[in-house]
């Protein structure tokens, strides 16, 4: 369970990380709460997910930046984006580069959490997170002189909340999680694959590899990254045994994997366990219908779950719903 969740909640990052570079705000909530419930499941931080974890939390606080209402902190008093600049700050001490880059961003969240008070005419809480905002750093001294300025003149169109915008936040904070994704690769799952085939001896990796494959050159590239990915959801599998198998998560993991392995196939590439296209049966087309008809266009996952079908995933699905609209 602990590799799972541990798993699970590098792959939340980055589906958060990557719906919040795309502003896909529905799929960004989805995965909000996906990772916020992995969290709150965590009886401690493991060391090596402690940027994950602090990252998940900002980029969770500065997505509702602006809606002062939201509390995450037990303090009425702190906003959000002032819950954001904690766990910058957290960040911040997990890396020794950057430098600019940190900087850059903690002034504009800084920024900000003034410029959103005074966006909600609330100036008195804006003068009083200014006190809370700069207490020890005499570095940041010349930016709280300025703010304080401009608090006095209650004036949004002043020329530093212009040219440190929200926007601008947005678009440093999209640099820093490209930066983020490219030196933490979600390898985790490979890791552990490899460990159960030390510690188990098993013949998984020769199995795959002895296995006649047919490719042209312009797949032999890709061929090992499938087949390490194969090999992972195999082992994963025997890893986790029944737990992992009655959870929520393995359906869309495995329909995952298996829409991976198929999209292989049509590409020319043969993989070990791939599966054989068969036929779709009247009665399957029946529990598409009804499927989409309860839960709506695009939910293959539930669709999947609560139907009668013969060893389909979510793809097949919305291929086959593709091809019965093309029909009617």
């Amino acid at each position: 369970e602990a590799v799972a969740a541990e798993w699970m909640l590098e792959f939340a990052c980055s589906c958060l990380c990557r719906h919040f570079a795309e502003q896909s705000g529905a799929e960004f909530w989805w995965w909000r709460d996906v990772a916020q419930a992995l969290i709150n499941g965590l009886s401690q931080i493991p060391p090596h997910q402690k940027k994950t974890v602090y990252l998940c939390q900002l980029l969770i606080r500065i997505a509702q930046g602006k809606n002062l209402g939201l509390k995450f902190e037990n303090d009425q008093r702190i906003s959000p984006l002032e819950s954001a600049l904690s766990f910058w700050t957290l960040l911040e001490r997990e890396e020794n580069k950057l430098e600019k880059l940190h900087e850059d961003i903690r002034h504009l969240i800084q920024i900000q959490i003034v410029a959103v008070f005074m966006e909600n005419r609330y100036f008195k809480e804006a003068a009083e997170v200014l006190e809370r905002l700069f207490t020890d750093s005499e570095s940041d001294e010349p930016l709280r002189v300025k703010l304080a300025a401009v608090i006095k003149t209650k004036d949004l169109c002043v020329p530093l909340l212009q040219s440190f915008s929200y926007s601008l936040l947005i678009s440093k904070i999209k640099s820093y999680i490209k930066l983020f994704m490219k030196e933490n690769e979600t390898n985790f799952l490979i890791q552990e694959a490899t460990k159960h085939v030390v510690s188990k001896g098993l013949g998984a990796t020769a199995f795959l590899q002895n296995r006649p494959v047919e490719v042209n050159e312009n797949y032999k590239s890709d061929l090992e990254t499938k087949q390490r990915f194969v090999l992972s959801i195999i082992l994963l599998r025997d890893v986790l045994g029944q737990k992992l198998a009655t959870s929520i998560f393995p359906i869309f993991f495995f329909n995952l994997c298996f829409s991976n392995m198929e999209n292989a196939g049509k590409n020319g590439v043969s993989l070990a366990g791939s599966r054989r296209r068969q036929r779709w049966t009247h009665k399957e087309d029946l529990e598409l219908k009804l499927g989409v008809r309860e839960f709506g266009v695009g939910n293959w996952a539930k669709i999947l779950v609560h139907g009668n079908f013969n060893n389909r995933t979510s793809v097949m699905l919305k291929d086959r719903w593709r091809t019965l609209n093309k029909i009617k």
